[in-house]
Formats: C-alpha cells, sequence, structure tokens
C-alpha cells in the first residue's frame, strides 16, 4: 500500500467521521425541541431506517448478495434491537430535552461500552486498566449530568434524559457486538445493510402509524433524510475505504475527534453555545477513550458513534487470522 492510498484513506475516514459527527445535531433538528416539537422520536427511528432498508435492498441486489444463514440471522437480530431501534429512539427522545453538546459528552463513551459489552457477551478478558479506564469515563459523564442539573437549578439531581443517553449508548454497544459477530462471514457493508432490510416489516408500518399529523418545517424533513441516507447508510461505505486503504489503526484515531465536531457543527446549525464545561469534559472523556483503547483486548473493535463500528471489526478479525 502506498502513501498516495495511505493518505487517501485518512481522508475518507475523516470524510466519514464527519458525516457521523452531524448526525447529533441533525437529529436535534428533525425532532426539534420541547417547545418547538418536531418529527417524533418514533417516527425519526422508523422513518431513517426505512430510508436506508431502501437504499440497503439496492445495494444487495446489485451485489447479488447471499441470504444470511439460520446462524448469522440471530446476531443481526439484535444489532437490528440495538441500532435499528434502540439508538435512535432513545437519543431522538432524550434530544429534545438537551442540546447535541450535551449529548456528545455522552456519546464519547460508546468506544469504551462496546468494549466493556465485548468483554461480557463475549466472555473476554480485559487489562485492569481498562476497566479502571472505563470506571473512570463512565465517573466523568456522572460529574457532567450532576453539575449540569445544578445549573439548571434542580440540584444534583440527574435529568432523565441522560438516563435516555445512557440507555442508548448500551444500545449501540449491544448493536456492534452481535453485528461484529457476523462481521467476518458476512462483510461489513452487508451487515449493514441486512439489517435494514430486517427491519423493513416494522420500519415502515412504523413510519406509516406514527406520520405526522402537524405541519413539519422543511429543516426537520431534510434532516430526516440526512440521518436516514448518511447516518445509516452512505457514511459507512466512506468509512470501510478508509479503514481498507489508511490502515484500521491510524484511521480508526480519528473517531476521537467526533464529539468535538458534533459540538462545533451544533453552533451553526442549531444556534447552540460553545460551553466551557461541555468541551472540557468532552476532551476529559475523549481522553479516557483514547487510554482505555490502549489498554482494551485485541478482540474487540474499538467503535465511534455509529455502525461504522463493524468495519473495524472486520479488519481486526482478519488482522488476528493473518498473524
Amino acid at each position: 500500500m502506498n502513501q498516495r492510498e495511505q493518505s487517501l484513506g485518512m481522508w475518507l475516514g475523516f470524510l466519514a467521521v464527519v458525516v457521523f459527527a452531524v448526525t447529533l445535531p441533525m437529529t436535534r433538528l428533525a425532532t426539534g425541541s420541547a417547545e418547538d416539537p418536531q418529527l417524533s422520536a418514533w417516527f425519526i427511528t422508523f422513518g431513517r431506517a426505512a430510508l436506508a432498508g431502501a437504499l440497503s435492498i439496492a445495494f444487495l441486489l446489485i451485489t447479488r448478495s447471499p441470504w444470511p444463514t439460520q446462524a448469522q440471522r440471530k446476531p443481526l437480530f439484535f444489532a437490528l434491537l440495538g441500532n435499528v431501534i434502540g439508538f435512535p429512539l432513545l437519543l431522538g427522545f432524550a434530544l429534545r430535552h438537551v442540546t447535541s453538546g450535551h449529548a456528545a459528552v455522552f456519546t464519547a463513551l460508546l468506544p469504551l461500552a462496546t468494549a466493556a459489552m465485548s468483554a461480557w457477551v463475549l466472555h473476554l478478558r480485559a487489562r485492569l486498566a481498562f476497566w479502571v479506564c472505563a470506571v473512570l469515563g463512565a465517573s466523568l459523564v456522572l460529574v457532567f449530568s450532576l453539575l449540569r442539573a445544578y445549573q439548571q437549578g434542580t440540584g444534583f439531581v440527574p435529568e432523565w434524559a441522560d438516563l435516555l443517553l445512557l440507555g442508548a449508548v448500551l444500545s449501540a454497544a449491544v448493536g456492534y457486538v452481535y453485528g461484529a459477530q457476523v462481521t467476518p462471514s458476512l462483510g461489513a457493508e452487508r451487515v449493514i445493510c441486512w439489517v435494514c432490510v430486517m427491519a423493513l416489516p416494522l420500519t415502515v408500518p412504523g413510519a406509516l402509524w406514527n406520520w405526522p399529523q402537524q405541519p413539519i418545517h422543511t429543516s426537520s424533513w431534510l434532516a430526516l433524510g440526512y440521518v436516514g441516507v448518511f447516518s445509516m447508510w452512505a457514511g459507512f461505505f466512506a468509512w470501510f475505504r478508509g479503514l481498507a486503504m489508511g490502515g484500521p489503526l491510524r484511521v480508526s484515531q480519528l473517531q476521537l475527534l467526533q464529539p468535538f465536531l458534533s459540538i462545533l457543527v451544533a453552533v451553526p446549525l442549531l444556534g447552540e453555545s460553545l460551553e466551557v464545561m461541555t468541551l472540557g469534559f468532552a476532551l476529559a472523556v475523549v481522553a479516557v477513550v483514547f487510554a482505555g483503547k490502549r489498554f482494551s483486548m485485541p478482540a474487540v473493535p474499538a467503535v465511534p458513534t455509529g455502525a461504522e463500528a463493524i468495519a473495524e471489526a472486520k479488519v481486526n478479525a482478519d488482522q488476528e487470522k493473518a498473524d
């Protein structure tokens, strides 16, 4: 692999990270605020997955992809529950009540949460230093939640939206772990495509049933289109190609930029302000995640805030086979 390909791989990886970083502010734009509600979390969840499912059908047909085997369907089903339903639904409910910058601090924990979930589900052993990083990262998020609650005059009582954000992170982690189990046999792109296609019998009726009855801002419809086409589908292909061309160890480090990009994008897109405390805690959590990745077990995929995690799991598995 020459230097030009590696450079292009880094740029593709960066492009994918930018695409996924915009997911939080776009979801916030789609759902609206408590004072000005737009699309419901239910409709966003079903609508974006149905959109990605339609694109996935086209991809699977063009590539003549085989049907998943019986053994592959169970992990795909759990990936569906975590990545298609759990994560976007809980995130949508939470983002109607908190800013996307606030949510970015919580979702920065996703790489560590996925590694911890992998250790539990796959019965993998991790170093003590990794668990120390995991506890420290969770503690930082808890302190951030308590301080934000105190600033808002509710005392040191976390908002219920923060519990939803934690649930979203855990849901995504479960989905990534089970999706990664079938990635070596199916291929990363086909995993997310089959997950979206398998969900269509639920997502299409769900989207129609929850179709908004009130007028919706055009910006909210455009935001829904973004999270359906890019966040759940197109962005993955740039990420997969970037990992393959630039190398997973180098390109995956770009995911550490994602929380900060989410916070920065929300300023012009949503008019959110840059808060020193939010940036400080995001930096602290990312630093802990960086340290935790150094101590994580080799079989655990380190992932950003999207199903792009599955791609890195595939590359890691291929490298282990080669070794």
